[in-house]
């Protein structure tokens, strides 16, 4: 089933007002100064819609802070704010974060699940044992994956981890429209777990197999959970609490997982963000957290001159890294190697020349910077059998071996 993409501005799914009180018998009661008259409803409703902080919208109704919220919690209003919070806001999250579900804070501060992830974090606050999940919860998380929502998608709009949502899921018994087939739920809520974590495709498929589920290739593991919607972003604009809590990743050096994972960003949404902001190079561990030593300017320099002339396993021994190291540094800077540098139309006419006019195999790779095997390969194939010849006391460049007459091709 092709997966939906949720909108930017979506905050839920599908309506889930709170339960209401059971009826009673109607009888006489005495008037209350307190209730709510319709207009005053209409009126919450406009100023909470109109993005107005709960002490803006108190004293335009003359009512109490902790009145309104409670009113706005009864009604199951929800929004995307982007007010900056305030002292008694930070003060009431950290009393209530990880007593409450993510979402029942949400709805309490008008903000979304990101925003109360990301502000918990830039206050120091933890998760404990997580709450119980909300009767709202339950809905998102049955209405998403009908509309087979990726799942990445449906943890920031819900505010729960990915594996607390494929353990959610499964006690419902909701299984996703793209469930891999042939997978168990168990072994799928394993895969996600593990991705989560940051462990390799590799050490997935390792894992689960000592683990006693079915060996996949990698062909099979990673198309898989990707069509789950693992690591997939929605597109929707970043707000000032995100923006807080990436500029303080950057400041504090830590690990930007999290802020992918929880916020529901992809890594590239992370780079062009952090790049908007200024912060692009300013992370401690720029380069992750890799052992090797960064490149110095001289490194990138013999790494120019020598790639594909020194032999790979050489230039690792010298600069005291893996081979891999070296050629993915390599491709970065956009360098060739001599085995799959194509050949030019003066190196064509540089083969031609030197096979007819005598010139050694070595000569010619010495003129051309490529490896004499590669040279005599190529030449084979293109119908140039240069065989043993003697070595010229002092090798021809290139220009001079271009220089020399062509040869003359006979008529039939």
């Amino acid at each position: 089933m092709r997966p939906l993409d949720l909108d930017a501005e979506i905050i839920e799914l599908v309506a889930c007002q709170p339960p209401a009180a059971p009826a009673l018998n109607l009888r006489e009661m005495a008037f209350r100064k307190d209730s709510w008259a319709p207009a005053e409803v209409d009126e919450l409703r406009r100023l909470f819609d109109a993005d107005q902080s709960l002490d803006q919208i108190a004293q335009a109704l003359r009512r109490g802070r902790f009145g309104i919220a409670d009113k706005i919690a009864g009604l199951g209003l929800r929004r995307n704010s982007t007010r900056p919070w305030s002292g008694l806001e930070d003060d009431d999250l950290t009393r209530q974060y990880g007593c409450l579900a993510t979402a029942q804070l949400a709805l309490l501060f008008g903000r979304t699940c990101a925003a109360i992830y990301a502000r918990a974090s830039i206050l120091g606050l933890t998760d404990g044992a997580p709450p119980a999940w909300t009767a709202w919860e339950d809905a998102q998380l049955r209405e998403g994956y009908r509309l087979a929502v990726p799942l990445q998608q449906l943890c920031t709009l819900i505010g729960r981890p990915l594996t607390g949502l494929s353990a959610r899921a499964a006690a419902l018994g909701l299984r996703h429209p793209n469930h891999p087939s042939g997978w168990s739920d168990a072994e799928a809520g394993r895969a996600l777990e593990l991705a989560e974590a940051g462990n390799r495709y590799r050490a997935i498929i390792e894992q689960l197999a000592a683990e006693g589920f079915p060996r996949r290739s990698l062909a099979g593991l990673g198309p898989q959970i990707r069509r789950l919607g693992y690591g997939r972003g929605w597109g929707r604009p970043w707000g000032p609490d995100e923006d807080a809590l990436l500029v303080r990743a950057y400041a504090e050096g830590s690990s930007l997982t999290p802020v992918r994972t929880r916020l529901g960003r992809t890594t590239c949404s992370i780079r062009w963000r952090s790049e908007y902001l200024g912060l692009r190079g300013s992370h401690a561990n720029r380069n992750g957290w890799r052992t090797a030593p960064d490149w110095s300017e001289a490194d990138l320099t013999i790494l120019r001159e020598e790639y594909g002339r020194t032999p790979t396993r050489a230039l690792a021994a010298r600069f005291g890294r893996t081979k891999a190291s070296i050629t993915t540094r390599a491709n970065v800077l956009g360098l060739v190697h001599g085995y799959i540098r194509p050949w030019t139309k003066d190196e064509m006419a540089a083969l031609a020349n030197a096979f007819h006019h005598g010139i050694a195999i070595a000569d010619l790779a010495a003129a051309l910077t490529r490896k004499p095997a590669s040279v005599s390969k190529f030449a084979t194939k293109h119908g140039f059998d240069f065989g043993r010849r003697a070595l010229r006391g002092e090798a021809p460049t290139l220009l001079e071996i271009i220089a020399l007459s062509a040869p003359q091709t006979t008529a039939v």
